[in-house]
């Protein structure tokens, strides 16, 4: 049975989308990730055809990729509790404390929205991280991997 798992690979998280280029540029910049071949933003002027339907992004050195599929509508997660649960996040981290703050700028200045600040936990946690949501609306977290000195 141990065997069946290694048989089986993630390829790659898809995220709804009511706008799928704007989503697919937002994750771009925030990851450093690339197109898949194809799915590049057309020349200015041009129809946008792969940014109506289906996008994916590659990690530069392989590994799983995000896609984004357009939908007509999408009803964003009322995160921490509500009536409509998060049903996926992404996690994500950085190296430090100061790392985190400073990609708490980006993901702002990318149209990202912070909805909880945990840089700063209490005596019980210590575990430190920040959660956002996408343009879109789905939540993701950055947390701080290694710990500070």
């Amino acid at each position: 049975m141990a065997d069946d798992a290694h048989r089986i690979h993630l390829a790659q998280t898809v995220l709804d989308s009511t706008d799928a280029r704007k989503l697919a540029e937002f994750y771009r910049a925030l990851l450093g990730l690339d197109y898949a071949e194809g799915d590049e933003p057309p020349p200015a002027g041009r129809p946008d055809e792969r940014g109506r339907d289906w996008l994916v992004l590659r990690t530069p050195g392989g590994g799983p990729r995000l896609a984004f599929q357009q939908v007509e509508r999408l009803r964003a997660p009322d995160w921490p509790d509500g009536p409509v649960p998060q049903q996926l996040h992404l996690d994500l981290s950085v190296a430090s404390l100061e790392e985190l703050h400073h990609q708490h700028e980006r993901v702002l200045s990318l149209g990202g929205s912070l909805l909880s600040d945990r840089d700063r936990p209490d005596a019980d946690d210590e575990e430190r991280f920040r959660v956002y949501r996408d343009p879109e609306g789905h939540p993701f977290c950055v947390f701080v991997a290694e710990r500070d000195a």
